[in-house]
């Protein structure tokens, strides 16, 4: 069976291809691959400018070239490797050969192609690789992401901060806030979430088969490999319009390591994509419960049907595919962070297969985004709904009136309230009967006649403006 999306093992590749079309380049094996060639060609290039006499500086035209080979790098020559791959069963390997393939019409790379790979292990080139692609992921797909949600509850918080609501605490009504200051929670949580995922620093390393140089000296016993490594992973990246110079990964460096990087900072990125998911599964229910509620009604698009038997269903289906896509997330990305840093000796194989679903976890990490981004887009408030509600929960008055009765030292006003609102629907007239009966200064029962409970949401307003 030839492949095309509908035949595709994961919705990622399939049914939802096209809203990962931004992460699929820089997560894919192909992204992988482009990523170890630069890794590759950087190494290469800085060996050259190191002094060895057995190894002179390239030529600009050389440099340009290498940089080309990066940066062009397509789909073909990702098969290439792929091809070469059949023969050695080792990628890394087949990587190193595709490269130097590449030298084959230009003698001054030709000369030199034995330093490519040069005292280089695998997990040298693989960990500066996933670090590449996590960084690129980081801030070029999943930060703008959230971006874009914060920016649209910003908006709503700031729009509907004066629009009162009930509140419902273990789903009693209770004290009544604004649908702008429910919002600006979610707001100031996110922004946290946002930051520890952006603080997170990227790490790499590139110190040989168990992180001691040993190859490295072996060949030039007085030279500072680790200063050269070091300059290799934090020097920016190569770029065509400085001539190419500096050449490195502009990563930070890991100076500790068994053969692999410990993967510490995975693990803290990973998790720190998990807290900003579950922030925004919260959110999602809640939007759901209050889509349920008549809180906000959902925008029609033509043509769309909410249900195969029922016509007049417009569902929340947009926070749904959320809720579900962030929780397949967060379970990849939970396993991710607990066995990624575990690593029998100085080296077992179980974290590579499993690094190769990274981009599946920020997928539906992504995907999720998506449908978030889309569900906010199509809510309107239905102001007459939340009013109505709060209308007819003239209950949560009890609070500040109690509140006013300890002040004046009236006997048992939590007690007394208790009593006058349980079980019995509470009205207007039946609260205002109550405050009229209260031996307390005018001023404050004045206060008290003309609260409502639109009116008793503290400085719910005031929060939400701030964000």
């Amino acid at each position: 069976m030839s492949f095309a999306p509908i035949s595709a093992l994961s919705p990622l590749d399939g049914r939802y291809a096209g809203k990962l079309a931004q992460l699929r380049p820089l997560m894919s094996e192909q992204g992988y691959m482009q990523r170890r060639v630069q890794v590759e060609v950087a190494w290469f290039v800085n060996l050259s400018d190191a002094g060895f006499s057995e190894f002179k500086p390239l030529s600009s035209g050389a440099r340009t070239y290498l940089l080309g080979l990066v940066k062009n790098f397509t789909a073909a020559d990702a098969l290439a490797i792929k091809e070469i791959e059949k023969t050695t069963n080792h990628d890394v390997k087949a990587v190193e050969y595709w490269i130097k393939s590449k030298f084959e019409s230009r003698p001054e790379l030709l000369n030199a192609n034995e330093f490519v790979h040069f005292a280089c292990t695998s997990e040298d080139i693989n960990n500066t690789s996933h670090a590449l692609q996590l960084r690129a992921a980081r801030d070029v797909v999943v930060l703008p992401g959230l971006d874009r949600l914060l920016l649209k509850l910003r908006e709503m918080a700031r729009t509907h901060a004066d629009v009162p609501m009930l509140s419902r605490t273990h789903g009693q009504t209770a004290s009544p806030t604004t649908v702008g200051k429910e919002i600006a929670n979610v707001v100031v949580r996110l922004q946290t979430a946002c930051d520890r995922i952006a603080a997170v620093r990227i790490l790499a390393k590139m110190n040989g088969a168990v992180g001691n140089y040993n190859a490295h000296l072996s060949a030039w016993p007085d030279f500072d490999w680790e200063g050269f490594a070091r300059k290799v992973v934090e020097t920016p990246e190569a770029n065509a319009d400085t001539g190419i110079r500096p050449w490195g990964l502009g990563l930070q460096f890991q100076p500790f390591s068994i053969q692999i990087e410990p993967h510490d900072y995975m693990a803290e990125l990973f998790d720190a994509v998990a807290r900003a998911n579950t922030i925004l599964i919260d959110w999602s229910r809640d939007v759901w419960g209050y889509v349920s509620l008549g809180y906000f009604k959902q925008k029609l698009r033509e043509g769309e049907v909410g249900s195969s038997t029922m016509p007049h269903k417009v569902n929340p289906i947009d926070f749904e595919n959320a809720e579900g896509n962030l929780g397949l997330a967060n379970a990849l990305l939970r396993h991710l962070s607990e066995k990624l840093p575990i690593s029998r000796w100085q080296r077992d194989l179980t974290d590579s297969t499993v690094l190769r679903n990274m981009g599946v976890a920020l997928g539906y990490a992504v995907l999720a985004y998506e449908s978030l981004a889309a569900g906010l887009g199509k809510l309107e408030l239905n102001q007459a709904a939340i009013a109505a509600d709060l209308d007819a929960s003239w209950e949560v008055l009890a609070e500040p009136i109690q509140t006013v009765m300890r002040r004046y030292g009236l006997e048992q006003p939590y007690e007394q309230l208790k009593k006058f609102t349980r079980g019995e629907p509470m009205t207007r007239e039946l609260m205002r009967g109550f405050i009229a009966g209260l031996a307390i200064p005018l001023p404050d029962k004045e206060r008290l006649l003309a609260m409502t409970p639109s009116s008793y949401t503290g400085m719910a307003a005031e929060l939400a403006r701030r964000v």
